[in-house]
Parts: C-alpha cells; structure tokens; sequence
C-alpha cells in the first residue's frame, strides 16, 4: 500500500512539473517570434505538443511521459489542456495545436529540405506534393511502421533541416530521440501525430467556427469514430478526472 502511495506521490509531482515546461505562447507576435527562434537553430532539436491524449498516456507509460521530459520545447495543444493548466492556476496562453502551427513552421522553412516519416501512401505521397508546392525540398520520406533505426539511417543520409514524424504516440517520441542522438547538423524534428494525414488530404479540417470555439475534437470525432473513440469519448473523462485528483491530493 505504501508502495503504491509513493508512486502516485511522483506521478502527481511530474504531471505538476510537465505543466511547468510547456512554453507559453501569448500572443500572435509571440507565435511568430517562436518561428523565427525555430528557422535559427544550432543544434538538433525536438518540438513536442502536450495534449490530453500524452497525458493519459504518459499515465501509464512511463516512455512516453520520458518522451515528452526529455523534448526541447513542449507547447500546449487543445482545450483539454487549458482546463487542466486553470485547475492548477497555471497560464496557458494561445493553443498552439499541432495541426495549425506544423504547418506554419513548414512555410517558414520554405526553400529548406524536410524529411516526412510517419501515416502511409498514398497520404505520404500527397503531403509530400503539399509540401513541395509551398516551396519545400522533400528529400526523405518513409511510412511510418519501420523499426527506429530506418528513420536514423536515412536522416544521417539526406540530411534534413526539418523531420515531420507522424507515427503516433509513443513511438514518434522515441524516434525523435533517436534522431536527435544520431544527427549532428541544425535540424528541428518535430513530433507531429495526425499532421501528414492532414496534410495529404486523408483527414478534412473543421470548419473555422468550431476550431475557433475549441470543437476540433468533436469534428475529429464525427469523421473517425472508431479511431477516436477511446481517446475522446473515454479519453478526456478520464483525463478530467485525474486532474481532478492531482489537484485535490495533498502535496507531500
């Protein structure tokens, strides 16, 4: 029993500190100075997003709450975040989901040469023309069901200033981990989940007036039921309600 106290005791502790790490963007100048930050880096270098989703995940995982740690730079993503980060009177700043802010960073690579590792053709495919019609060079792409070392393998070969992993949690952590120990020029590797499905046509947007009033996930929802269903219609309860008892438990 003690044994077990003590576990939840580190678990409310780290998920407290996690909340600390995420980079609080404010306002649209900050967003954009953000971009620029990452367009000038010196070093590999790994953006993550913190969702509701990593965070029932990194639950029960410890790989995966060890992925989003040893990341540098964590940005929030999605409303279930902004509830949780008020409970705790944590600043939240503006959502900086990944689907609307990968992209914004693709474009501010424009004329720069990106790597695509993640989902499967013909979405690769597409959202490897996408990424050349806005002035990218695409030179590496690979589904995203390959052991870690194919990634590295042909990232030290092409060289990248830009890897896309979309792969899904918790792999995408671990190979950008990986890539990020193997490579050694500039890059910035980025933990991207859905955004290639996106980006190659295989999942639509919402309508604007539900991503501005934080309903992405229930369009999301509607399009991929059977995918989504654990993650938002069991996923953010449960989420909800571990927030609720890190909040209530009394700090050791």
């Amino acid at each position: 029993m003690e044994h077990r106290q003590a576990a939840k005791t580190v678990q409310a502790r780290d998920f407290k500190t996690l909340m600390d790490r995420i980079r609080i963007v404010g306002d649209e100048p900050a967003e954009q100075a953000l971009l620029d930050e990452l367009t000038l880096l010196k070093r590999p270098f790994v953006l993550s997003f913190v969702n509701a989703h990593a965070v029932n995940l990194g639950w029960r995982r410890p790989e995966m709450l060890d992925g989003l740690f040893r990341s540098d730079l964590l940005l929030r993503d999605g409303i279930g975040m902004k509830l949780g980060m008020r409970v705790f009177g944590r600043p939240y700043g503006r959502n900086m989901n990944g689907t609307d802010f990968i992209p914004a960073v693709c474009r501010a690579y424009r004329g720069r040469r990106v790597a695509l590792f993640g989902t499967r053709s013909p979405w690769l495919d597409n959202a490897r023309r996408t990424l050349e019609s806005w002035g990218l060079t695409v030179v590496a792409t690979r589904e995203g069901f390959d052991p870690p070392e194919e990634y590295v393998g042909q990232a030290l070969a092409a060289e990248p200033d830009l890897v896309l992993l979309a792969m899904g949690m918790p792999k995408q952590e671990a190979v950008s981990m990986e890539l990020r120990a193997a490579l050694s020029h500039p890059v910035l590797i980025v933990n991207g989940g859905a955004v290639l499905d996106h980006l190659g046509g295989k999942v639509p947007r919402a309508p604007l007036a539900m991503r501005r009033a934080g309903l992405e996930w229930l369009f999301r929802l509607a399009v991929e039921p059977r995918r989504l269903f654990g993650r938002y219609v069991i996923g953010i309860p449960v989420f909800c309600s571990r927030m609720a008892a890190l909040r209530l438990r009394p700090s050791r």
